[in-house]
């Protein structure tokens, strides 16, 4: 499969770097759910566009956009599409091995553990502070993804983004009507201000 086309990348991104084979997909993804305790968001993003270069900030926020779209939970759904969009379908099957593949084993162990152990009031104390972090490292990998709208300075595009974050995060009103009502506005939006410049 070639290369993502790289002519609209944002000029502070490095070059991207060849495709990753299915080895190169299995194993970085591994890594990622192996080092993503309380969400794999912040350590996928950090691999594939700062470590790998397999993706600019732009391309990352775009795919993640639509799997965040997709039902289930975003992070596979991430993993599936990632890996379909350099190697087709093994290369789908090799992302989703490497990220459930490790983590399932651990916890599995961890919840056999946890039966025996869960009312330990030192371990109660340590999964509070894991999910402190987990807190924060999300926060930060949020901040990260939203550079690239700033950077364009697109007020259409901030706007909406505004627009959701307040029916969503503020009015509480459901995810499916909100993009019900947000992806045909986005698409709308878009062709008119292409239409324009062309």
């Amino acid at each position: 499969m070639a290369l993502i086309d790289a002519s609209d990348r944002d000029p502070t991104d490095a070059p991207i770097a060849p495709a990753p084979g299915l080895g190169d997909l299995f194993v970085a993804f591994a890594k990622m759910s192996l080092a993503g305790f309380g969400g794999v968001l912040v350590w996928a993003r950090r691999a594939i566009v700062e470590q790998h270069r397999w993706m600019t900030a732009e391309e990352f926020n775009e795919t993640f956009a639509l799997c965040h779209f997709l039902p289930g939970p975003n992070i596979v759904n991430l993993s599936v599409v990632f890996g379909a969009r350099f190697r087709g379908i093994p290369g789908a099957i090799a992302a989703f091995a490497g990220l459930v593949g490790p983590p399932l084993l651990i916890v599995t162990l961890l919840a056999v553990l946890y039966a025996h152990y869960g009312e330990i009031e030192a371990l109660r104390r340590i999964l509070a502070g894991v999910s402190y972090a987990a807190i924060g490292l999300l926060f930060s990998v949020a901040f990260k993804m939203l550079l690239p709208l700033l950077r364009k300075r697109d007020p259409v595009a901030i706007g909406l983004l505004v627009a959701v974050f307040v029916a969503v995060g503020v009015l509480r009103l459901p995810m499916p009507w909100v993009l019900a009502v947000a992806v045909p506005c986005s698409i709308g939006a878009t062709y008119l201000l292409r239409r324009r410049t062309a």
